[in-house]
């Protein structure tokens, strides 16, 4: 995400380098860079002009420290520009109202479905509430039972009305069901619609005003680009909604949408989603986008991350059977299960300062962890128990098990083992899962 922007912006904050301070001249060719590298990534023209304009009069009134090079500071500069045009500070979802009604809008095709069940699931999750998923989409039949697998998936109860083609009703009719069974929460997924399409946008306005949710919220592909912009700007002068939702991150975006959209419409970007699974939606940040975009890593959200997959409890046993020389492969799987559900390993990687960097062109599968769970599956209950008994013929055994090699699995072994001694070293706290990320074998 944001690779080629970041290169560009890295570049552009060389040009100031060796240079003593900042100065109306040395300063051009780098905010010409600048201004190019956003257009580029697909950021409004306008925008990208305006934001020049204000880094420009920031860095002239600014003064360079001594301890601080005009290079360093340009990146401070542009890094708080950034966080302050994508909205300055993170922008919750307002649940208010018995029920809470949230309603999804957005072109054909945006991810909206996908996106409400995960919204359904973080609301639920995170914030302990009971939601009702209400399938407002009666042109498209695949709709329903797309809403229907997911809320089996998350464990959310989807209201439907198969054979009512009026969706303000069936709206109405589910926050009805709401109140009467104590669910709090009503997420209303509507057919996608063209701006232009003028009998949809009627419906859709009708249906906002029949249900008065307290939050509408337009979701958006991030891969359409200033396309994305555009749209937003027109759907926001019929439906005043209240937030917007980037999908599909996790493709061939350049990055220009989540820069521009603010400025736009000066409504809150609110969530950032990719990828199918349910947990892969995030609260948008713009401070931490920022620094994303500029390599400079995430560290705030991967700890996050990393808290969501906390068991005190577990973590208490673990350090138990660490401080006993007690850690075997049963623990080594349970480690690995945590870091999976941590999300994209490239992402995560990505958000290390610097690491993002040097990863850039390196394909990081989600199946890295295949082969060992394989050689650890193909082990015997005592053998997990147990690594030092793993012996010659035992390790033929598993290897065969496994579909590897003998050598595949000392390399998991002494891999164990390295972990296991490094684990122990750590003096208290749960165990860096970053770290034993770090020792996983790859293929």
């Amino acid at each position: 995400m944001f690779e080629n922007l970041t290169d560009k912006l890295e570049r552009s904050f060389k040009i100031l380098k060796g240079e003593g301070r900042i100065t109306e001249i040395n300063i051009a060719e780098s905010l010409k860079e600048i201004r190019r590298a956003l257009i580029d990534a697909d950021v409004n023209y306008k925008v990208a002009k305006t934001f020049t304009d204000e880094v420009k009069n920031k860095a002239l009134g600014q003064d360079v420290l001594t301890a601080v090079k005009p290079g360093q500071m340009m990146t401070k500069i542009v890094r708080d520009e950034l966080a302050l045009l994508m909205g300055g500070t993170m922008s919750d979802i307002r649940l208010e109202g018995s029920p809470a009604v949230v309603l999804i809008a957005g072109l054909q095709g945006s991810g909206k479905t996908t996106f409400s069940g995960k919204l359904a699931n973080l609301i639920k999750s995170k914030k302990g509430r009971q939601v009702l998923l209400v399938a407002g989409d009666v042109y498209r039949p695949a709709a329903i039972d797309q809403l229907k697998i997911l809320g089996e998936q998350i464990g959310v109860e989807v209201y439907t009305e198969p054979d009512n083609r009026n969706p303000v009703q069936i709206a109405q009719n589910a926050i009805k069901y709401a109140r009467t069974n104590h669910l709090n929460t009503v997420i209303v997924d509507t057919a996608g619609r063209l701006a232009v399409d003028e009998q949809m946008m009627q419906e859709i306005t009708a249906l906002k005003k029949a249900v008065t949710p307290s939050e509408t919220l337009f979701v958006v592909d991030a891969m359409t680009g200033q396309d994305a912009v555009n749209t937003a700007r027109e759907f926001n002068d019929r439906l005043d909604f209240d937030g917007v939702v980037l999908t599909k991150l996790d493709g061939d975006t350049r990055g220009g949408a989540a820069i521009s959209i603010r400025a736009v419409v000066n409504k809150p970007l609110k969530f950032i989603s990719s990828g199918e699974k349910m947990d892969a939606l995030q609260i948008f940040h713009p401070e931490r986008m920022a620094d994303r975009i500029l390599g400079m890593g995430d560290i705030v959200s991967l700890v996050e991350k990393a808290q969501e997959q906390y068991d005190e409890e577990e973590a208490r046993k673990l350090k138990k059977k660490l401080v006993k020389d007690q850690f075997n492969f049963n623990d080594f799987l349970t480690q690995i299960g945590q870091i999976k559900k941590m999300g994209n390993l490239k992402d995560l990687a990505s958000m290390i300062p610097g690491v993002g960097k040097a990863l850039k062109d390196v394909e990081i599968s989600d199946d890295v962890f295949k082969q060992t769970e394989a050689i650890i599956h193909s082990m015997t209950p005592i053998e997990r128990e147990n690594p030092s008994m793993i012996n010659g013929s035992r390790k033929q055994r598993i290897a065969n098990g496994s579909g590897t090699t003998i050598q595949e699995v000392n390399r998991l072994l002494k891999q164990f083992e390295d972990t296991r001694k490094m684990m122990k070293s750590f003096a208290g706290g749960m165990p860096k899962l970053s770290q034993m990320a770090g020792r996983m074998p790859r293929r």
